[in-house]
């Protein structure tokens, strides 16, 4: 039987709970109690786990207020998921594993394949007919990003793409287009030496390291060179476009064209680079905080160039029907067309509702705020679904961001890497998945 990301989704059974608590949960195995989750039958109380992506603690706490003042009887409250999707992921484990289950999760693009296929999180397609949710109104792509089985285990939240972010004022200088980014890394590269003499040397481009999704930020250049993680179930780290972008990438960290830093956003925000690989979910910040004018642009091609990233929400399949159907209507309150509005001017992140492309505020905003809809267009124009190999096979992501780091950082040989990232990709894959077909 081939190994397909078909054939894996039509193999969860025995057992596969097991797989995915092992490979997701970290750290500690007790369950969360008191203010950090209700019990399994809950105290009327919705409880939503997030990280609140693009810093949106506020934000949330807004929405949260106003739900509440409509629904008295229903209150919903925020519960602090951690600092990442990863620590939200690990903290959910360990309620699987010991109790105090939430009602909602912030479910992202690297967990949230786990938990559906192992069966820990509920599918969601009779709760959105129950509840009366028009679910064609989420952005077709969006919703589809979460199907498993011809059912969907996930809405649409805080939804990415990868960026480019151009300091216009370089740009000029420069005498580089401001309209535009490159339409190749080749032509980024010779971009580069430009803009490094037009900001005093400083590099060109910016982007975070591995224990900061490098891995996803790499993932469309390596689809540019005719590379990939995978194909499929199959790693793909030693064919020659995966080799040809990594060393791409390992000779323009080393000629100072590119930067690898933690802080890649406060790195651009403060003149230090002149451009900027990141998520749309930035943009709020670095429009508050940058010190000049820039421009977001798609990233370079041939397309698609960039992938889609961001979370979702997904409601837990050990907790009561009331409260499943009663998190699905929180689900659908905080994603509605007004709230998806706020959220993604305020955080960047896109709007997950057809609707909200036709309020006439946000058609006015978009207009005003071009960067705004760079991200809205590369959707459709400029990306495509990630790798298996990161955000299915377990612990993709962190993987293949140690094995970038070593590379553009520690500067060591691409071919071997990769070949480590191969056949550690493939014990992940014949341990967890090919038992189970």
């Amino acid at each position: 039987m081939a190994l397909t990301r078909r054939s894996l989704i039509g193999m969860a059974g025995a057992g596969s709970a097991a797989l995915a608590l092992g490979a997701c949960a970290g750290g500690s195995t007790a369950a969360g109690g008191g203010e950090n989750g209700g019990g399994e039958e809950g105290d009327g109380t919705i409880q939503f786990w997030s990280n609140h992506p693009g810093s949106s603690k506020d934000l949330e706490q807004q929405i949260i207020d106003a739900w509440n003042e409509e629904n008295p009887d229903t209150p919903a409250t925020l519960i602090d998921g951690g600092a990442s999707y990863e620590e939200l992921g690990q903290k959910f484990n360990a309620a699987l594993a010991g109790g105090g289950l939430p009602d909602l999760i912030v479910a992202s693009d690297v967990t949230w394949f786990n938990f559906a296929f192992t069966g820990t999180t509920t599918a969601l397609d009779d709760l959105w007919a129950e509840a009366g949710i028009d679910s064609d109104d989420f952005v077709d792509t969006l919703r589809e990003d979460y199907a498993y089985e011809g059912k969907h285990y996930g809405m649409p939240y805080s939804r990415s793409t990868t960026l480019m972010y151009f300091n216009s004022e370089v740009m000029e200088k420069a005498g580089l287009p401001t309209d535009r980014g490159p339409e190749t890394w080749e032509e980024f590269a010779e971009w580069a030496p430009k803009m490094l003499e037009a900001n005093d040397g400083k590099p060109a481009l910016t982007v975070p390291d591995g224990s900061n999704y490098l891995d996803w930020y790499f993932q469309g250049m390596i689809w540019t060179f005719g590379g990939a993680y995978s194909d499929e179930w199959t790693p793909t780290f030693t064919e020659q476009g995966s080799i040809d972008a990594a060393t791409f990438l390992q000779e323009q960290v080393a000629a100072g064209h590119i930067a690898i830093e933690k802080d890649a956003n406060n790195t651009f925000a403060l003149g230090n680079a002149s451009a900027l690989l990141q998520s749309t979910g930035s943009l709020g910040g670095l429009t508050e905080t940058a010190e000049f004018d820039f421009r977001t642009t798609y990233l370079p091609g041939p397309t698609p160039g960039a992938a889609t990233g961001g979370a979702g929400v997904a409601i837990p399949a050990g907790i009561s029907d009331e409260r499943k159907l009663m998190a699905v209507k929180f689900a659908d309150f905080l994603t509605n067309t007004k709230n998806t509005i706020m959220f993604s001017q305020a955080t960047g992140y896109m709007p997950v509702r057809k609707s909200a492309m036709e309020d006439p505020e946000e058609k006015a905003y978009l207009e005003e705020n071009p960067n705004a809809m760079t991200a809205i267009q590369q959707l459709s124009e400029n990306t495509a679904p990630q790798d298996s190999a990161r955000v299915f096979v377990s612990g993709g992501g962190q993987r293949i961001g140690a094995g970038l780091d070593r590379i553009a950082i520690g500067g060591e040989d691409v071919a071997l890497v990769m070949e480590d990232l191969q056949t550690e990709t493939q014990e992940v894959i014949d341990r967890d998945i090919t038992p189970n077909l």
